[in-house]
């Protein structure tokens, strides 16, 4: 199970910390991921980060201005979103699988959380 918390209204420029708690005994075994979804937009994929952190990737529209880190011992994954613009405006989902590799596509992913939504005003 993922819990996904952290979202709300923010303005253009500023900064949130969004977390996704898994209750799990072996949340270490899983690949995380971030994906957001607008109205009216499909799921898009924000960003991963493999089991033991030391590998993660980006999609363009984020990279430079978000971080996703880990904390095994907590059971929980981390999405800092820095220099944030209207554009993010989204529900933010967390999601989990076993293996990490180069899809990226919300249909990789077995295990998800509900949506915090992340709202950014101009």
């Amino acid at each position: 199970q993922l819990q996904a918390s952290g979202g709300g209204l923010v303005q253009a420029g500023g900064s949130l910390r969004l977390s996704c708690k898994v209750s799990a005994r072996t949340s270490s075994s899983y690949t995380m991921g971030w994906f957001r979804q607008a109205p009216g937009k499909e799921r898009e994929f924000v960003a991963h980060i493999a089991r033991n952190g030391g590998s993660t990737y980006y999609a363009d529209s984020v990279k430079g201005r978000f971080t996703i880190s880990r904390d095994n011992a907590k059971n929980t994954v981390y999405l800092q979103m820095n220099s944030l613009k209207p554009e993010d405006t989204a529900d933010y989902y967390c999601a989990a699988r076993f293996f990490y590799y180069r899809d990226y596509a919300p249909s990789s992913y077995d295990y998800w959380g509900q949506g915090t939504l992340v709202t950014v005003s101009s």
